[in-house]
């Protein structure tokens, strides 16, 4: 039985770590009450020399545990994955610098326009703050403020005499 190991396939989805790959194998299966195919999907850490890359399909086969958690190694590599040439930071970069030469800050000239005829027919313009020029009335029963002491000062002189 020494010559008969697990083997599996799947895509490398990572080479991040030195001589090891993780290989996602998926497999399908049929629901038990509802019969529907479902695809479930498991994360392998692999032993590989350096020459599987992301998105590289491969076969696995089991062997002794090489680490904690590393119990497989890669076979052989059935089809070479396609990779981006350009990494998303790159591309990135340059969708927002064309992003930024495309827009041109809008006109305000229309807007002031407005304003300004408004303002001269004597209405008041949009969102132009409203001064409340006149005083509110004060209680007769009640206690004076801080600030309104000094003024109520004479008023009380003039009653007591």
């Amino acid at each position: 039985m020494a010559g008969q190991q697990k083997t599996m396939t799947g895509r490398v989805i990572s080479d991040k770590m030195e001589k090891t790959v993780v290989v996602q194998v998926q497999r399908t299966m049929k629901h038990r009450l509802y019969h529907k195919t479902l695809r479930r999907s498991k994360n392998y850490l692999a032993h590989s020399e350096g020459d599987a890359k992301p998105g590289d399909l491969v076969r696995i086969e089991e062997t002794r545990p090489l680490s904690r958690h590393k119990r497989w190694r890669v076979a052989e590599i059935l089809r070479r994955g396609e990779v981006a040439e350009v990494a998303p930071r790159e591309i990135d970069s340059e969708y927002l610098s064309m992003e930024r030469e495309v827009e041109a800050p809008p006109a305000p000239a229309p807007r002031a326009e407005a304003a300004t005829a408004k303002e001269a027919d004597g209405a008041e313009a949009p969102g132009a703050a409203v001064e409340d020029t006149a005083e509110a009335p004060t209680d007769v029963g009640a206690q004076p403020a801080e600030g309104d002491e000094a003024e109520d000062a004479p008023a009380e002189e003039d009653e007591q005499a």
